[in-house]
């Protein structure tokens, strides 16, 4: 059995949207056809984004959280709704299988497709089995995972590594020389980056924060009179001007936007990353071979970015400061300790590229058609 229609529930945040249409588009380029089904308040702007690349989506009738005082009554009334729009979907597009990315959004589908007797397989982006996935796997044939879980006993399916699928730009540029992203940096922002020295990347998620966007310049600025490095700094939408302001008239080359959507050229340019360690950007670090500071986001659902965190950590790939140590006078010793010498910087990035899976989407793919082919 050949895998050609596939529905993908990935409803949430961007750590679970972004993942299912990377598959949705891989199927896609393989001659099948995805349908995602999305939930949650950013279900129409992720139902635009799904269509510009040619994927089919439907925004159902949002999920309220399960979380809160009062909150049963409007989450059993979304479920509700939920589960007859996925019904109504499914039937219509009759896909071979429901492949569920995380998040209690995905519960209207899943159970949707359970009851027409559709094939169930998910996907965790995190080290840590998130508890939607832990609750669903009772009726999932298969878990695939980012990272190797920490907690796979938790589960009630089969448990399997096939890593994260990363949006196909990335993935294809993963190769990128930082000679070559550094020159379309410069053509693209009219930076002049200097060729032989450190590069650091910043960044601190879409909302940006201030460990980022104060504490990281305040160290750099300190550390500048010692150690010749440059900055290539995101800052976050509507975070440029008070980042301006925290890094000052600096010596330092410096290259500092809000964001943007050439994120390979960052990854590729970059010697030492500092960011948080969500699952996706953990992944990206390993696909383009980066030694990192990772500052865990200390209020992740079950500290699962800390489990994040200790995967390159454990290989030797990152360091993990957690976000209450994150002082300027604690980053400038950190800084001066990995800058100190290039070629553990290159060893540690070598390290932490062991940890990559190439072509997790279509790993992921692959294994959804073995299993629905074993099908009685």
């Amino acid at each position: 059995m050949k895998l050609e229609r596939l529905a993908i529930t990935c409803g949430g945040t961007g750590g679970h949207f972004y993942p299912g249409l990377s598959v949705a588009r891989k199927l896609r380029d393989e001659g099948g056809e995805a349908l995602l089904l999305l939930s949650g308040v950013n279900a129409p702007h992720q139902k635009d984004i799904a269509e510009s690349f040619g994927v089919s989506a439907v925004a159902l009738p949002r999920m309220p959280s399960p979380r809160g005082i009062g909150s049963g009554v409007a989450f059993g009334s979304g479920a509700l709704g939920g589960v007859c729009a996925s019904l109504r979907e499914l039937k219509r597009f009759r896909p071979q299988a429901l492949l569920g990315m995380g998040s209690f959004t995905s519960l209207p589908p899943i159970l949707a497709a359970h009851l027409l007797r559709i094939p169930v397989f998910l996907h965790d982006g995190n080290a840590r089995i998130g508890k939607a996935n832990r609750f669903f796997s009772s009726r999932a044939k298969l878990l695939a995972t980012a990272f190797p879980a920490c907690n796979a006993d938790k589960c009630r399916c089969e448990v399997l590594v096939t890593g994260m699928p990363l949006r196909p730009e990335l993935e294809a540029a993963a190769g990128i020389s930082r000679e070559a992203a550094e020159a379309e940096l410069e053509r693209i922002f009219g930076v002049k980056l200097e060729a032989g020295i450190p590069t650091i990347l910043v960044f601190g998620g879409s909302q940006g924060a201030a460990i980022f966007n104060a504490a990281v310049p305040a160290a750099l600025k300190r550390l500048e009179s010692r150690r010749r490095f440059q900055v290539l700094h995101l800052a976050g939408p509507g975070k440029f001007e008070t980042t301006k302001k925290a890094y000052g008239d600096v010596p330092f080359p410096l290259l500092l936007l809000e964001s943007s959507g050439r994120m390979e050229l960052f990854l590729g340019a970059a010697d030492l990353v500092v960011c948080r360690s969500g699952g996706s950007t953990v992944a990206e670090l390993a696909r383009f071979g980066k030694a990192a500071v990772l500052i865990p986001y200390p209020y992740a659902a079950e500290h699962h970015q800390d489990d994040n965190a200790r995967v390159l950590e454990a290989a030797g790939g990152a360091e993990l400061l957690p976000n209450a140590e994150c002082s300027p006078e604690r980053l400038e010793q950190l800084f001066d300790r990995l800058l100190a010498s290039p070629e553990t910087l290159a060893e540690r990035g070598a390290r932490a590229a062991e940890c990559a899976v190439p072509d997790a989407a279509g790993r992921l793919l692959v294994e959804l058609t073995n299993r629905l082919r074993k099908r009685p």
